[in-house]
């Protein structure tokens, strides 16, 4: 396996002034090939070149300004070469971290030392490779040259063009048929041939073994699918050992610790149950130590430790308050159960923490770190450790025997007896464990059945509440209704107090009239609401100025009996007032001020029939009188017009 490790020297690809200048360290089977540095220009010429299986980076911002250049920089990139990001996908880490983790030391300052460190992380199975295209690839076959204007041979060179494109689209959709490989051919065809092929090969860039080319008539351009977003995919695939703590009770707190101290997991929660517990742990690592804080270990912990074959611990005697505290203040905790099981991790890790530091400066660099601290901790020597992983049997210490030499030692009869007694024992403490574990199983039950039907009785009364709620806002809408509907009747009923009150003070003989303030939107909306206007009615206004078309309109729509005014109010009103009342049909009488029996209480009052009907007579003669200037007004215009236009006809004939 051929890797190619890079690091950045100076500049950056950001910059337009100072490019991007690479430490490359080619490592091949292992072993240091070269070191050198390299432009960017230089990386991929030798990448393309050498076409190595993983080019391994610590950072994608030093190969790529953003997103789109990654695309780009991928692309470039041979078919069967990996780009490897060694600190990780989406949650990066360190170089550092992820050197320890191999015990691998090397020099931060060194940028050729860095590129070295990570072609042999990469090389171990650390980092993610970085995904930018899907499972499909385009095949382009489109001309090199362009036809152009030409000349006495124009036909035969557009021929040798397009035959070119489609003699080498032939080739290649022989190696697609011969690979086996499924697709979908798109032609365009063209004079002697065919301007453009392009083939969309549902397969992988790095599974289609056709090349970008360029020939003399034809080139080839192979993409592959960008994906919406690039992804990570993460190699090896190994969960981290961890040392876990853990406090149960109605609030669970759980804590846990990598090999180096680090804090993986810390969270506290109630009613956990123990599948939950369990599932928390296997997503923060792989449980090698599991810890409690008391002694002897709860059942709980004891039965998850059971669950993972992990080392179990637990301390000579209770931890104090203050102890724990202790503990965990380096951390921070957010509660006693997070503290709790945070104490107990990290006591668990004081006890090996030498041990583990020991491993590491045994440990030749290059090995995972982790799964030797961990088979150590297990019991294994580590000797044998390091022998096995280089193919070594380990010295044994003891001489060998032969099978047929060896013959078993005799057993007493007291020995049987003593050994069939505690057989007897062992099976009488089964037996209990197992009754223990029938009744609490019933327990659970129970109390799962009382669970359930608290949580109905529970759901129950949040329906009844949430009916209740429901009620209540249709009962303040109805409520609301209710109101505006009173406040209609109040209106209606004060409205019919004065039309009784306009019928009671009538005479016989005498006509109700209603009163108008003015000629308004205002007035005529107010005298609505009090006594509404019917077909007949007399208004009386108490002044003309300010008045309004749309009103009178309104008031011939409504076919009122007539209008009366205070003679005063009548001499002082606009003739256009006047006039409009004319042309819309409505009657207005002049009143003097104890005139006809008229008289006004409030908004109502009243004026003599007789009285009415006569001055109603002098309005019908006013209106014809009226209507006969209007027509001898307009017979006198048509007889103007008629002389007018007769003398510009006689001017014309004149002239």
């Amino acid at each position: 396996m051929r890797i190619f490790g890079v690091d950045i020297i100076k500049g950056s690809v950001r910059s337009k002034g100072k490019r991007p200048y690479y430490a490359l360290c080619v490592l091949e089977n292992d072993e240091i090939t070269a070191i050198e540095e390299v432009t960017r220009y230089g990386l991929l010429k030798k990448i393309i070149r050498e076409r190595p299986d993983i080019l391994a980076v610590d950072s994608l911002q030093e190969i790529a300004a953003n997103s789109q250049e990654i695309y780009s920089f991928i692309q470039l990139l041979p078919p069967g070469t990996k780009l490897v990001q060694v600190t990780g996908g989406e949650k990066k880490e360190s170089l550092g971290a992820v050197a320890a983790r191999y015990n691998i030391r090397f020099n931060r300052l060194d940028p050729k030392s860095e590129a070295e460190t990570a072609a042999r992380v990469a090389g171990l199975g650390a980092g993610a490779e970085v995904v930018a295209f899907g499972n499909e690839t385009e095949v382009r076959v489109s001309r090199a040259r362009s036809p152009g204007k030409g000349g006495w041979s124009q036909n035969r060179y557009t021929r040798c063009i397009h035959g070119g494109v489609r003699d080498k689209a032939n080739e290649i959709e022989a190696i697609l048929k011969s690979e086996g490989l499924e697709y979908e051919k798109e032609i365009k065809s063209a004079f002697g041939g065919l301007s453009k092929v392009v083939f969309n090969v549902s397969a992988h860039r790095s599974q289609v073994p056709v090349n970008s080319s360029r020939g003399h008539y034809y080139q080839v351009k192979i993409s592959g699918k960008r994906l919406d977003r690039i992804s990570f995919r993460q190699r090896g695939g190994k969960k981290r050992y961890i040392i876990a703590g853990i406090d149960p009770g109605t609030t669970t707190g759980i804590a846990a610790l990598d090999l180096n101290g680090k804090l993986m997991l810390l969270k506290s929660s109630r009613q956990m149950s123990p599948s939950d517990i369990t599932t928390e742990l296997y997503n923060a690592g792989k449980p090698l130590v599991i810890a409690s804080d008391v002694t002897p270990m709860p059942f709980t912990v004891e039965k998850i430790r059971r669950a993972f074959t992990a080392i179990g611990y637990s301390p000579r005697r209770d931890m104090s308050t203050a102890t724990k505290s202790g503990l965990a203040g380096i951390y921070g905790f957010k509660n006693d159960h997070e503290r709790d099981s945070l104490a107990a991790a990290v006591e668990a890790y004081r006890k090996y923490k030498n041990k583990l530091e020991n491993i590491r400066k045994r440990v030749p660099p290059g090995l995972d770190l982790d799964e030797i601290r961990a088979a150590v901790i297990r019991g294994n020597p580590l000797d044998k450790i390091l022998s096995d992983l280089a193919g070594k049997p380990a010295e044994e210490k003891h001489t060998e025997t032969k099978a047929e030499e060896y013959t078993a030692p005799e057993v007493s009869a007291d020995e049987l007896i003593r050994l069939d007694g505690m057989i007897k024992r062992l099976r009488g403490y089964a037996h209990e464990l197992e009754t223990g574990l029938q009744e609490r199983d019933r327990r659970i039950d129970s109390l799962q059945k009382r669970l359930k039907k608290e949580r109905s009785k529970s759901r129950k009364e949040h329906q009844k509440e949430l009916e209740i709620v429901k009620r209540d806002s249709i009962i303040t809408g109805l409520k609301k209704k209710l109101r505006q509907e009173e406040r209609k009747v109040r209106k209606l009923k004060k409205k019919l107090d004065h039309m009784k009150g306009m019928e009671e003070s009538g005479e016989e003989g005498q006509i109700p009239v209603k009163i108008m303030g003015s000629v308004t939107r205002d007035a005529l909306k107010e005298l609505e609401e009090d006594f509404s206007i019917y077909e007949g009615d007399i208004l009386c206004v108490k002044r003309t100025d300010g008045w309004s078309r749309s009103v009178i309109s309104e008031l011939a729509e409504k076919r009122i009996g007539g209008i009366i005014a205070s003679k005063d109010v009548y001499n002082q009103s606009d003739p256009r007032f006047t006039g409009e009342l004319l042309m819309n049909g409505i009657p207005f009488i002049p009143v003097g001020d104890e005139e006809g029996g008229f008289m006004i209480r409030g908004k109502a009052g009243r004026i003599d029939s007789e009285f009415l009907e006569k001055a109603f007579d002098e309005w019908e003669e006013k209106i014809r009188k009226y209507e006969h200037e209007r027509s001898h007004e307009k017979i006198e215009t048509i007889f103007r017009d008629y002389r007018y236009e007769r003398r510009k006809q006689l001017d014309r004939h004149q002239k």
